[in-house]
Protein backbone atom coordinates (compact mmCIF):
# COMPACT_ATOMS: atom_id res chain seq x y z
CA UNK A 1 0.00 0.00 0.00
CA UNK A 2 1.33 3.41 -0.73
CA UNK A 3 1.34 6.13 1.27
CA UNK A 4 -0.04 9.96 0.49
CA UNK A 5 2.76 11.80 1.85
CA UNK A 6 6.25 10.68 0.71
CA UNK A 7 9.60 12.26 2.02
CA UNK A 8 12.57 13.09 0.08
CA UNK A 9 15.10 14.14 2.48
CA UNK A 10 13.03 16.47 4.85
CA UNK A 11 11.11 17.86 2.41
CA UNK A 12 7.47 15.91 2.29
CA UNK A 13 6.13 15.08 -1.51
CA UNK A 14 2.74 14.68 -1.91
CA UNK A 15 1.61 12.01 -4.17
CA UNK A 16 -1.11 13.81 -6.76
CA UNK A 17 -3.67 12.77 -8.74
CA UNK A 18 -1.47 13.64 -12.09
CA UNK A 19 1.21 11.52 -11.00
CA UNK A 20 -0.28 7.84 -11.46
CA UNK A 21 -2.20 10.06 -14.43
CA UNK A 22 1.00 10.59 -16.16
CA UNK A 23 3.55 7.72 -15.36
CA UNK A 24 0.45 5.04 -16.72
CA UNK A 25 0.56 3.82 -19.81
CA UNK A 26 -2.80 4.85 -21.31
CA UNK A 27 -2.24 2.75 -24.55
CA UNK A 28 -0.97 -0.13 -22.96
CA UNK A 29 -3.61 -2.59 -24.07
CA UNK A 30 -2.27 -6.17 -23.15
CA UNK A 31 -3.60 -8.97 -20.72
CA UNK A 32 -2.12 -6.63 -17.69
CA UNK A 33 -4.67 -3.84 -17.94
CA UNK A 34 -7.79 -5.76 -18.84
CA UNK A 35 -7.21 -7.73 -15.58
CA UNK A 36 -7.19 -4.65 -13.48
CA UNK A 37 -10.43 -3.81 -14.57
CA UNK A 38 -11.47 -7.32 -13.60
CA UNK A 39 -12.38 -9.34 -16.62
CA UNK A 40 -10.39 -12.65 -17.25
CA UNK A 41 -8.85 -13.95 -20.37
CA UNK A 42 -7.76 -17.45 -20.25
CA UNK A 43 -4.78 -18.37 -20.93
CA UNK A 44 -3.60 -20.65 -23.60
CA UNK A 45 -1.17 -23.62 -25.16
CA UNK A 46 -0.91 -23.91 -28.33
CA UNK A 47 0.34 -27.39 -29.83
CA UNK A 48 1.28 -28.29 -33.21
CA UNK A 49 2.27 -32.08 -33.96
CA UNK A 50 2.63 -33.97 -37.52
CA UNK A 51 -0.94 -35.10 -37.49
CA UNK A 52 -2.80 -32.17 -35.98
CA UNK A 53 -3.52 -29.01 -33.89
CA UNK A 54 -3.77 -28.70 -30.40
CA UNK A 55 -5.48 -25.48 -28.04
CA UNK A 56 -5.92 -25.93 -24.54
CA UNK A 57 -8.04 -23.21 -22.98
CA UNK A 58 -7.68 -22.54 -18.65
CA UNK A 59 -11.32 -21.76 -17.73
CA UNK A 60 -11.80 -23.47 -14.21
CA UNK A 61 -14.80 -23.27 -12.62
CA UNK A 62 -17.42 -23.55 -15.65
CA UNK A 63 -19.54 -25.97 -17.60
CA UNK A 64 -18.54 -27.76 -21.21
CA UNK A 65 -22.38 -25.96 -22.27
CA UNK A 66 -20.52 -22.59 -21.11
CA UNK A 67 -18.34 -22.46 -24.58
CA UNK A 68 -19.38 -22.01 -27.83
CA UNK A 69 -16.69 -22.88 -30.52
CA UNK A 70 -16.58 -22.55 -34.52
CA UNK A 71 -14.70 -22.48 -37.32
CA UNK A 72 -14.90 -20.02 -39.93
CA UNK A 73 -12.70 -18.99 -42.77
CA UNK A 74 -10.07 -20.69 -40.97
CA UNK A 75 -10.57 -18.80 -38.09
CA UNK A 76 -11.20 -20.47 -34.83
CA UNK A 77 -13.40 -18.55 -32.13
CA UNK A 78 -14.39 -19.89 -28.78
CA UNK A 79 -16.23 -17.83 -26.95
CA UNK A 80 -18.39 -18.10 -23.53
CA UNK A 81 -20.68 -16.37 -21.95
CA UNK A 82 -22.31 -17.00 -17.96
CA UNK A 83 -24.33 -15.17 -15.94
CA UNK A 84 -25.25 -15.74 -12.64
CA UNK A 85 -27.76 -14.67 -9.80
CA UNK A 86 -27.90 -15.91 -5.92
CA UNK A 87 -30.98 -14.55 -3.86
CA UNK A 88 -31.20 -14.80 -0.12
CA UNK A 89 -33.94 -14.07 1.91
CA UNK A 90 -35.57 -14.23 5.51
CA UNK A 91 -39.08 -12.65 6.30
CA UNK A 92 -38.37 -12.88 9.86
CA UNK A 93 -35.50 -10.62 9.92
CA UNK A 94 -36.75 -8.56 6.78
CA UNK A 95 -33.47 -9.52 5.07
CA UNK A 96 -32.72 -9.85 1.30
CA UNK A 97 -29.58 -10.06 -0.83
CA UNK A 98 -29.36 -10.32 -4.20
CA UNK A 99 -26.08 -10.86 -6.10
CA UNK A 100 -25.63 -11.68 -9.78
CA UNK A 101 -22.44 -11.46 -11.83
CA UNK A 102 -21.38 -11.74 -15.29
CA UNK A 103 -18.65 -13.30 -17.14
CA UNK A 104 -17.34 -13.44 -21.11
CA UNK A 105 -14.70 -14.03 -23.01
CA UNK A 106 -13.27 -14.47 -26.68
CA UNK A 107 -10.76 -15.96 -27.99
CA UNK A 108 -9.60 -16.53 -32.10
CA UNK A 109 -6.72 -18.06 -33.69
CA UNK A 110 -5.72 -18.45 -37.24
CA UNK A 111 -6.00 -21.63 -38.18
CA UNK A 112 -2.74 -23.09 -41.01
CA UNK A 113 -4.06 -24.28 -44.34
CA UNK A 114 -3.34 -28.07 -43.28
CA UNK A 115 -6.34 -28.30 -40.78
CA UNK A 116 -9.19 -30.25 -41.63
CA UNK A 117 -11.88 -28.26 -40.24
CA UNK A 118 -13.97 -31.27 -40.67
CA UNK A 119 -12.15 -33.52 -38.00
CA UNK A 120 -12.45 -31.25 -34.53
CA UNK A 121 -13.18 -32.89 -31.23
CA UNK A 122 -13.36 -30.75 -27.92
CA UNK A 123 -14.09 -31.74 -24.39
CA UNK A 124 -13.69 -30.13 -21.31
CA UNK A 125 -11.74 -31.78 -18.01
CA UNK A 126 -10.63 -30.35 -14.61
CA UNK A 127 -10.93 -26.90 -15.95
CA UNK A 128 -9.17 -26.88 -19.20
CA UNK A 129 -11.22 -26.57 -22.69
CA UNK A 130 -9.13 -29.51 -24.90
CA UNK A 131 -9.94 -28.71 -28.72
CA UNK A 132 -8.09 -30.99 -31.32
CA UNK A 133 -8.04 -30.26 -34.57
CA UNK A 134 -7.10 -32.98 -37.31
CA UNK A 135 -4.54 -32.16 -39.85
CA UNK A 136 -5.73 -33.07 -43.79
CA UNK A 137 -3.86 -36.08 -45.30
CA UNK A 138 -0.50 -35.28 -47.02
CA UNK A 139 -0.01 -32.11 -45.08
CA UNK A 140 2.92 -33.60 -42.77
CA UNK A 141 5.38 -30.85 -41.91
CA UNK A 142 8.38 -31.18 -44.52
CA UNK A 143 11.38 -32.40 -42.41
CA UNK A 144 14.61 -30.00 -43.28
CA UNK A 145 18.21 -32.08 -44.06
CA UNK A 146 21.39 -30.17 -44.18
CA UNK A 147 23.45 -30.73 -47.42
CA UNK A 148 27.33 -30.01 -46.97
CA UNK A 149 28.82 -27.92 -49.77
CA UNK A 150 32.12 -30.38 -51.54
Amino acid sequence: METLVKKNGSFPVVKTFFDDFFTKDLFDWTDKNFAALGSNIPSVNLKETDTKLEVELAAPGMKKEDFKIEIEDNVLKISSEKEEEHEESRKKDHYVRKEFSYSSFFRSFHLPDSADESKVDATYKDGVLHVTINKKEGSKKKTSKRIDVK
